[in-house]
């Protein structure tokens, strides 16, 4: 199947996929999760998110808390869409510390000991029939033996 039909289906069938730029970090939030353990329920729910300005949600045709995909060249994983609070910064997503970013961030260091956490091309598109991975299960998905 070519580029263009491709394309056109995903048109006809109103999916959209946005180009973006990963950021992460650290938030307040995650900060407190941590303190309740990264296998808490807590921790998970303050790092299983990607922020995205409320114009590209618009783009999206989601509403805040809907499932989103983040693709990245090392990989993708499923985050539930947050409405971001600062901005404007269409084009610009945020996903706090944690496995979920590891996902998508490239491992290599380039000799300094810290992978690039910053202005990480992206893709992000709504997955509402996708469920958001808890520890366990992402682990499992990433870890299987095959």
């Amino acid at each position: 199947m070519s580029p263009q039909k491709i394309e056109q289906d995903r048109e006809m069938s109103n999916e959209a996929r946005l180009s973006v730029t990963l950021l992460t970090g650290r938030t307040i939030e995650q900060g407190v999760g941590k303190e309740c353990g990264k296998a808490s329920k807590e921790y998970a729910e303050s790092v299983a998110v990607c922020f995205i300005d409320p114009q590209d949600l618009k783009k999206l045709k989601v509403k805040e808390g809907t499932n989103v995909e983040v693709s990245t060249s090392h990989g993708s994983v499923v985050l539930k869409s947050v409405k971001s609070r600062r901005g404007p910064h269409p084009g610009i997503v945020f996903v706090p510390y944690g496995l979920w970013a590891n996902v998508v961030v490239d491992p290599a260091t380039g000799s300094i000991g810290m992978p690039s956490l910053k202005g990480i091309p992206a893709e992000i598109e709504a997955a509402p029939e996708k469920p958001v991975l808890d520890l366990p299960q992402l682990l499992a998905q990433l870890f299987r033996n095959e």
